[in-house]
Formats: structure tokens, sequence, C-alpha cells
């Protein structure tokens, strides 16, 4: 094989990679710092409450778009599937 075609291969699987787990961790972020205002302050600290909320908004990003992750996985591999049977 081709370095560059393994390179642009390597560098598509990035991009898949950061297409899907971007929504779940900027939300998450943002989760979080609203959480860690919200307990600045009311002066709550309590630890389970930020993982709770983080949790379930990773949980309500998977049930929304998981449909679609699964197609951008399926998609990129398909790719590479097709690029394997054209090379060998």
């Amino acid at each position: 094989m081709n370095p560059d075609l393994i390179t642009e291969a390597f560098r598509e699987g990035m991009w898949v990679v950061i297409k899907i787990s971007g929504p779940m961790l900027l939300l998450s972020m943002a989760v979080g710092i609203l959480l860690a205002l919200f307990q600045a302050v009311t002066q709550i600290h309590e630890q389970t409450l930020g993982f709770i909320f983080k949790v379930i908004v990773v949980a309500m990003v998977l049930l929304i778009g998981g449909g679609w992750m699964m197609e951008t996985i399926l998609d990129y591999a398909k790719e590479l599937f097709e690029l394997m049977l054209l090379r060998s």
C-alpha cells in the first residue's frame, strides 16, 4: 500500500473520532461548567451531582445521535474495506 493512502485513511479516521466524540465531550464540559458555577454560588459541594448530570447528558446525546454515529462509523469502515480490497 502507498504511504499516502495510509496517511489519508488515518487522517479520515481521526476526523471520524472527532465528529463522533465532539458532541458528547462539549456538552458534558458545558454541563460541568454550569454545575460548577451553580455549586460555587449556592455553596453546595456534592461530588456526585456533577457526575449524575454528565452521565444523563451523555446518555441523551447517545440516544439522540446514536444512529448518526453508527452510520458514520459504518461508512468509514466500508471505505477502509473497499480500500483494502482495491489495493490487494
